[in-house]
């Protein structure tokens, strides 16, 4: 899953980045930027989910309803807009979609790890299931609050 997020936000920031540059900004049809970004984004997800049918079976079955999940998860369209809104070039534009994958990846593996922890200690009956899948994602992005307040420190 969190290949298929990093290739297809890596792709989606170069592909958004040229249709904005050389189509988009000659026409002026800057207002219509998310709508198109996100044709765009669905058509790469689509783009995945038939290369992996065609060549890896197995993990497209294990992947099942997630993967077209990809289209509606904010953070790829979020990528696209913000490397527009900060004028990014195209390396930087794919630079910034890949590395926002690869911590969207991270966060999904620590997500999972939390998560594993907390069902195997045996929580009370009544935080079974979703009640214990909240906590772990506020432990979770209480890690990542953690490491925004050393990169603050660091970049001072």
């Amino acid at each position: 899953m969190s290949g298929a997020v990093i290739f297809v936000m890596t792709l989606a920031s170069a592909v958004t980045w040229l249709i904005y540059t050389y189509v988009m900004v000659p026409l002026e049809l800057e207002y219509l930027s998310t709508i198109i970004f996100i044709l765009v984004i669905a058509a790469l997800v689509q783009f995945v989910e038939i290369v992996l049918k065609k060549f890896l079976k197995p993990l497209y079955n294990a992947l099942g309803i997630y993967l077209p999940l990809i289209t509606t998860n904010c953070a790829v369209l979020a990528v696209t807009l913000l490397n527009i809104t900060n004028s990014y070039n195209l390396v930087e534009s794919m630079a910034d979609g890949f590395f926002a994958g690869v911590g969207f990846g991270l966060a999904m593996i620590l997500f999972c790890g939390v998560r594993k922890a907390l069902e195997n200690a045996h929580p009370p009956k009544c935080f079974e299931g979703l009640p214990i899948t909240l906590i772990a994602a506020s432990l979770t992005s209480m890690t990542f609050m953690g490491f925004a307040g050393i990169a603050d420190k660091l970049f001072k």
